[in-house]
């Protein structure tokens, strides 16, 4: 078991006492945040000002390179942040999971001057980025995506169409993979790119959910140019920042998510007075088993380990215990979910269609179990 060395716990000590601090005392200023409306367009609006108050009371920048924006020290002050936030009650900011996301891939691969120039401006708020991984043909799937870059000399000329992307419409940056060199290379002709979003030839077209919100969007590129200045990582390494990308939405961000499910859980036991339910009791074990592996793989982060294939683990416990505390909100407070017109019923109605996608999104529950298969437990490649 990797443990949080003592200067790491001292640390996570100060940080959550002083953040703690911090909450009471901007408690009035801060109330808009704790019940979002529910427009996206306000929605951001919202969170991107919370954001910044975070970045200029320093919140936001710890645990992230001075080089970057950061005021330095260790990991664990992002995954105090996101849990003192839920507890407190308040909404976690959509960008700054997306920071954790994308944020660690740029640092690792992106040049000093992208990153000094660019990470700033996503650390306070200036600007929001996407991920342009999926495709209509190749979603989970990404070594036969086929939106193409060719090389003209000082930039890519980058033709294709991404899908699924997440808050397109307000992005102002994409790290979007493409292919490079030939279909048949799979994933070895795959390059990461850092894409200006309000380039010529750049469209995006936004898809409206099974929630209501138009979350997710299309985005097409016609004959868009990007500087070679702007390559993330080695032409054609395009494997290593996704695997990056993906390492880090099921480390800091999964142990944000499951953060947020465990207050989820008390709520619905404390709205429908359900304590001594055996359902809750299931619910209780599949997210705690949750809590404990995606402390584990923080913990490694935090201690600079790689988590590699086995985050497919973490992967595949978050979508479990996500959908299990949402069968049982559907099965234990079917009035309050189907018939209540009330702002607490209408979130309820809205995070059970979202929990829908959870073993879809950030890769598919099949392909988590095939990963592990075969990268962890050594099984012959499955053969179609």
């Amino acid at each position: 078991m990797t443990l949080l060395s003592e200067v790491d716990r001292a640390e996570l000590d100060e940080f959550r006492t002083g953040f703690r601090s911090w909450l009471n005392a901007h408690g009035d200023e801060l109330e808009p945040v704790r019940s979002l409306p529910r427009e996206l367009d306000a929605q951001f609006a919202v969170q991107r000002r919370f954001q910044r108050q975070l970045f200029d009371a320093g919140w936001l920048r710890r645990g992230w390179p001075e080089a970057a924006g950061g005021l330095g020290g260790s990991v664990v002050a992002r995954g105090a942040l996101a849990e003192e936030l839920t507890v407190a009650g308040y909404t976690f900011p959509l960008a700054v999971s997306m920071i954790e996301v994308l944020g660690p891939a740029v640092l690792k691969f992106g040049s000093p001057e992208l990153v000094a120039e660019m990470f700033p401006r996503l650390l306070s708020g200036e600007e929001f980025w996407c991920q342009g991984f999926s495709e209509p043909e190749a979603g989970s799937d990404l070594g036969s995506l086929r939106t193409r870059a060719v090389d003209e000399g000082e930039h890519w000329r980058v033709s294709g169409q991404k899908i699924w992307t997440s808050w397109a419409q307000y992005a102002q940056r994409c790290v979007l993979l493409t292919r490079t060199g030939e279909q048949a290379e799979g994933f070895r002709g795959v390059t990461a790119l850092f894409v200006d979003m309000d380039s010529p030839g750049v469209t995006v077209r936004p898809l409206r959910a099974m929630s209501g919100d138009e979350e997710f969007s299309e985005v097409f590129f016609d004959d868009v140019l990007v500087p070679k200045s702007r390559t993330v990582g080695q032409v054609g390494g395009g494997v290593s920042v996704t695997m990056c990308v993906l390492e880090n939405e099921r480390s800091v961000l999964a142990w944000q998510r499951q953060t947020w499910l465990n207050k989820r859980l008390e709520d619905l036991v404390a709205e429908n007075e359900l304590t001594a339910s055996a359902r809750v009791g299931d619910v209780f074990t599949s997210l705690y088993a949750l809590k404990l592996r995606t402390r584990e793989t923080f913990r490694s982060v935090v201690a600079g380990q790689s988590v590699g294939a086995q985050s497919s683990v973490d992967k595949i416990l978050l979508s479990t215990g996500e959908k299990a505390l949402f069968d049982a909100v559907h099965d234990l407070a079917t009035d309050q979910l189907l018939l209540d017109d009330s702002a607490t019923a209408t979130q309820w109605r809205y995070d059970y269609a979202y929990s829908r996608a959870s073993s879809i999104y950030g890769g598919t529950a099949e392909v988590q179990r095939n990963i592990l298969a075969e990268r962890v437990l050594g099984l012959p490649r499955e053969r179609s």
